[in-house]
């Protein structure tokens, strides 16, 4: 775990210190009024992330070309207001007592969980970029403590904040780019959190369909770290209730399909999954994510 630094009360930082102070603050107040809230910031926040609006049009353009404009744009309002939520969740997920987590969800399918660990094998547990994404891993951790990829902060304040956060309930964190650290956890009969959704770039991925887009650049890992650890694969996903009501988090059967022997086959495969998994909730997912910017060589972009 990263530890805290005297230089981390630098006034550089104070500015950051106080945006996190006034995070803890808000999140004390009763969960109804933060839903609320939530929905407000994201509302307002719009007029300010007009090249975020454009990228999620063009994303939802691109994945579900047959839906109505009208449709669409209720999606796109929708989606901005579940961003405003998903800060306020970060801080729910960083600074809420367990208690308090425990009383706004309910898990569903907890025993394939159980089930696969049984075999003492590893297990890989495949997530999505939801926006209450902090707080489905706090969630995720109460019901069964595991390990988790994740990108490290360029701010080291930020760094030690955001993994002290999200190592209130799991065991630690992975760089995603530790490849040797991920395997050894596997073998071991750990359960290890990842999200293969997004667009990593070209080296390390293959193209394969997401949605209607035919060549999405997909992440490699999955199928490498099938292939060298042998582990069980599942999914594990949360949805923010649309009633206020809190959290509904999913736990999916063991993926007993999926394709070990065919590199195409099984990003095809992973596709097929998150698809399933953004349908739970398409107005969560993180649309204003540039997901196909990485294009085969000789097309051109897809957001210009």
């Amino acid at each position: 775990m990263v530890s805290f630094k005297l230089t981390f009360l630098h006034p550089k930082h104070w500015v950051t210190w106080f945006g996190l102070g006034f995070l803890w603050l808000l999140v004390q107040l009763p969960y109804p009024f933060l839903a609320r809230l939530g929905a407000c910031l994201g509302r307002w926040s719009r007029p300010f992330l007009q090249r975020r609006e454009r990228i999620a049009r063009r994303n939802l353009e691109l994945c579900f070309p047959n839906m109505a404009a009208e449709q669409r744009e209720a999606l796109i309002e929708k989606n901005f207001i579940s961003l405003g939520m998903g800060l306020i969740e970060t801080g729910m997920a960083w600074f809420w007592p367990d208690s308090r987590v425990r009383r706004w969800f309910h898990v569903e399918g907890y025993q394939h969980l159980q089930a696969a660990q049984a075999s003492q094998r590893g297990v890989m547990v495949v997530g999505v970029h939801f926006m209450s994404l902090e707080l489905g891993g706090r969630v995720m951790g109460l019901c069964q403590p595991m390990m988790a990829t994740y990108r490290p902060h360029n701010n080291p304040l930020m760094e030690w904040v955001q993994t002290r956060g999200r190592m209130r309930s799991n065991k630690s964190m992975i760089d995603r780019r530790n490849l040797k650290g991920l395997v050894n956890a596997l073998k071991q009969g750990e359960a290890v959190w990842f999200a293969p959704d997004q667009d990593y770039g070209r080296k390390g991925s293959i193209f394969a369909p997401f949605f209607s887009v035919q060549n999405a650049a997909t992440t490699n890992g999955t199928f490498v770290l099938s292939r060298l650890s042998g582990a069980k694969m599942l999914t594990v996903t949360m949805v923010r209730n649309e009633d206020c009501s809190g959290y509904s988090l999913h736990i999916g059967p063991v993926l007993n399909d999926y394709p070990v022997q065919d590199e195409y086959a099984a990003a095809s495969y992973m596709n097929k999954v998150i698809e399933r998994e953004i349908l739970r909730a398409p107005e969560q997912y993180l649309w204003i994510h540039r997901r196909f910017k990485t294009r085969p060589l000789g097309e051109p972009s897809l957001y210009s």
